[in-house]
């Protein structure tokens, strides 16, 4: 479209936004019906570790809403100089799982547990043997149930519960719901009904210490929704929430509020079943859309949904970027010593291509990027921690190749149950996160980690704001197409992509790190249980 095309398509409103509440990254992405990006603005923020608990404030909630959206008003006057007034669709996404809860009269009555915390093992490991359906630490009524098993007393008050995703919804519209796939965080789904798994509700409705309190499960959680329905529409109070100058009309129509794992599959068409995505950043998740059920319950295996109800085998870490981004900003202190003044991108391009010259097993050293406990490796908290040994090949690219092999080793574990005992295999995966920005480096390396062709995609940065903005457009179709048809025919009709293959000396390499990696462990548990948190 050409600028004057676009100048008009905003003022009419035929224009389409995401938002999606990341760990690091608050993000609003504005794309046009024929799918482009045409503003964005973000809003920089981390999670606080207080009191034992992993949290972002719900006052920051909303600033780094306002502050992201501002940008991209801004970004929209100045490129067609005209003010952002009407949006056709609007779409919120956040970080899956968690805990918030609510009284009667809307207050929030402890703050927000995320996905992060490992606090929850009890109730998780009961109510998997409950259900015969696994239930990880990070899921809501994983929370919800240690808290009762935890006796704690804002239990009693309860009358909502939800995640991050669907709290910022209902402040925008007032409708409590759910998209499918971030609804799948919080209880597990039924395939055919596209709804709540009834016979668990009920057997969760039944244990004796839930029959203590007078709410019942399913009025206290949100409604399900599919990908296309409508999800309410902006009220006047949540135009003003997300524009504090008040120029955003009301009304706009409003998409199911979806989790990261859902606008990553919507961001990467790898919606229609035997595809499969990869989402790396704070956190890490491949997502594998299943044709068929596993012929087992692994702890380790996630069971969650598209964003139009197909089940999912995912695979989630805990921890992927966070100590690269700690080991980088030590780097750019050190460049700023010399006088040396580099922006994001050209230290870690810096830094990610030394890589390409290191030893394929990282010359013998170790890393564990672990900021918070890690399930897939068994860790209960976070000691992030650098190993070597007296004799090994300790240069500087030895030392990136090894924190980026670290970033992904957790998720080639819990990729291996899913291949060597599920015999689940794709012929190609695609890859998106803020690890790609610097081409080819951390590509080839999950390759060769996966020993599995890894496909980017040009949007692979941005994909989780840009995914839901797609998914928020797909309100407005008019043509019967289910989500899988709508990507590949109307989205997707001329993807950019860059695949690499796995290379068999950088497979060999990271399978004798990874083991290295494993048999180490014992020493991280050392680390978590010698030294105590400052």
């Amino acid at each position: 479209m050409s600028l004057i095309e676009i100048a008009e398509a905003t003022q009419k409103g035929h224009v389409s936004l995401g938002i999606e509440l990341g760990s690091t990254q608050i993000k609003s992405v504005l794309i046009t019906d024929d799918f482009n990006t045409i503003a964005s603005g973000y809003y920089t923020w981390e999670n606080r570790y207080k009191n034992g608990i992993w949290t972002y404030s719900l006052e920051q909630v909303w600033e780094g809403i306002r502050t992201s959206y501002k940008q991209l008003a801004a970004d929209v006057y100045s490129k067609y100089h005209q003010p952002l007034i009407k949006i056709g669709t609007i779409g919120v996404s956040a970080m899956m799982h968690g805990y918030l809860v609510f009284s009667q009269d809307g207050n929030l009555l402890t703050p927000f547990r995320t996905w992060r915390n490992n606090i929850t093992g009890p109730a998780a490991d009961e109510l998997t043997s409950l259900f015969k359906f696994n239930i990880p630490q990070r899921w809501c009524i994983a929370h919800l149930y240690q808290a009762i098993l935890n006796k704690e007393p804002h239990v009693r008050q309860i009358r909502f519960i939800t995640t991050l995703a669907g709290y910022v919804h209902w402040k925008l519209t007032g409708e409590k719901v759910l998209g499918i796939g971030d609804a799948s965080g919080v209880f597990p789904i039924d395939e055919k009904t596209c709804s709540y798994v009834e016979p668990l509700l009920q057997q969760f409705s039944q244990l004796p210490e839930v029959k203590k309190y007078s709410w019942n499960i399913h009025d206290i959680l949100p409604k399900v929704l599919k990908a296309g329905e409508i999800a309410g529409r902006l009220s006047a109070e949540g135009a003003k929430l997300l524009d504090i100058s008040e120029r955003l009309d009301a009304g706009s129509v409003m998409a199911p509020p979806e989790g990261d794992a859902g606008t990553g599959m919507a961001a990467t068409n790898s919606v229609r079943k035997k595809t499969g995505n990869i989402s790396v950043g704070t956190s890490a998740f491949s997502m594998i859309v299943l044709d068929k059920p596993l012929k087992q319950v692994h702890r380790d295996i996630d069971i969650v949904m598209t964003p139009d109800g197909s089940p999912v085998a995912m695979v989630h870490v805990n921890n992927c970027s966070s100590d690269i981004n700690a080991w980088a900003e030590i780097f750019r202190q050190f460049a700023d010593r010399l006088g040396v003044n580099l922006t994001a991108d050209e230290l870690y391009e810096a830094l990610f291509l030394v890589s390409a010259k290191a030893s394929p097993d990282a010359g013998g050293l170790i890393n564990y990027g672990y900021l918070s406990g890690e399930n897939i490796t068994k860790i209960s908290a976070g000691r992030p921690l650098f190993v070597r040994t007296a004799n090994c090949e300790f240069t500087l690219g030895n030392f990136i190749l090894t924190q980026l092999y670290a970033a992904f080793a957790p998720l080639k574990i819990g990729m291996d149950i899913l291949i060597n005992k599920e015999q689940i295999e794709t012929e190609v995966l695609i890859a998106q996160g803020g690890l790609f920005k610097t081409p080819v480096i951390a590509q080839q390396i999950l390759a060769n980690a996966l020993n599995t062709p890894i496909t980017v995609m040009k949007t692979a940065s941005q994909g989780g704001p840009w995914g839901m903005a797609v998914l928020a457009a797909y309100v407005k179709e008019t043509d019967n197409m289910d989500l899988c048809d709508f990507l590949d025919k109307k989205v997707f009709k001329f993807p950019e992509t860059f695949t690499l293959s796995p290379e068999p000396i950088g497979v060999t390499g990271y399978k004798k790190f990874i083991t290295g990696y494993e048999d180490g462990l014992a020493v991280e548990e050392a680390a978590v249980d010698n030294i105590s948190e400052r």
